[in-house]
């Protein structure tokens, strides 16, 4: 099984996004480039903020788009073409409506489940779905009228807190996961709740 290469945290770019639940995955690859020491900074060519970093003793990309979440394929697939990235080279970091905050899951290929971001991504990578996710739970708003608000909104202090410690559980889940032993992993992370 091959090994996952680089990490891509969705998020909406600017100062009025950065603390909404929509960019959970970008706080992920955020808390990652902290913890190896590493700096993302601006990269035209894709489309975001890129760090190469050594990550618990492994060589990594990391990627957040600066394009709005619905367009995040453009700079995933100029990563992926940059350095031959293979789909199942890639762990996509997106905040799930479906979990409550303070849980986290991995999960390999699938659909969108309507989240834009992963549909951009699916179709910039001609279709294909077999790249890892890391879904970062931020709970949903009980109502589907209510979804662009909630995912636009900034969490309360115990949602933000639970949010952090589940990011801080993924971070001691991923050199298994990076190693490509998701068994492992997953039984860590699907285990824990904040």
């Amino acid at each position: 099984m091959s090994q996952v290469r680089a990490i891509i945290g969705l998020g909406n770019p600017g100062a009025d996004y950065e603390a909404t639940r929509h960019n959970a995955g970008a706080w992920l690859v955020e808390a990652v480039a902290r913890r190896a020491g590493g700096e993302l900074r601006a990269d035209r060519k894709f489309l975001g903020l890129h760090a190469r970093v050594q990550f618990e003793g492994r060589d990594l990309h990391l990627l957040n788009p600066t394009t709005f979440m619905n367009r995040s394929g453009g700079a995933v697939a100029a990563l992926c073409q940059f350095f031959k990235l293979a789909p199942d080279e890639l762990l996509v970091a997106h905040d799930e409506l479906d979990l409550p905050p303070g849980s986290a899951r991995y999960k390999t290929g699938g659909g969108h489940g309507g989240h834009n971001g992963l549909r951009d991504i699916i179709s910039a990578l001609g279709n294909e779905r077999g790249f890892h996710r890391l879904r970062l739970g931020i709970g949903h708003p009980g109502d589907s009228r209510q979804v662009t608000n909630y995912v636009l909104g900034r969490p309360g202090k115990a949602e933000h807190i639970a949010i952090e410690a589940a990011i801080d559980e993924c971070l001691a889940t991923l050199p298994d996961a990076l190693d490509g032993q998701w068994a492992k992993a997953m039984n860590r992370l699907h285990s824990f709740s904040a």
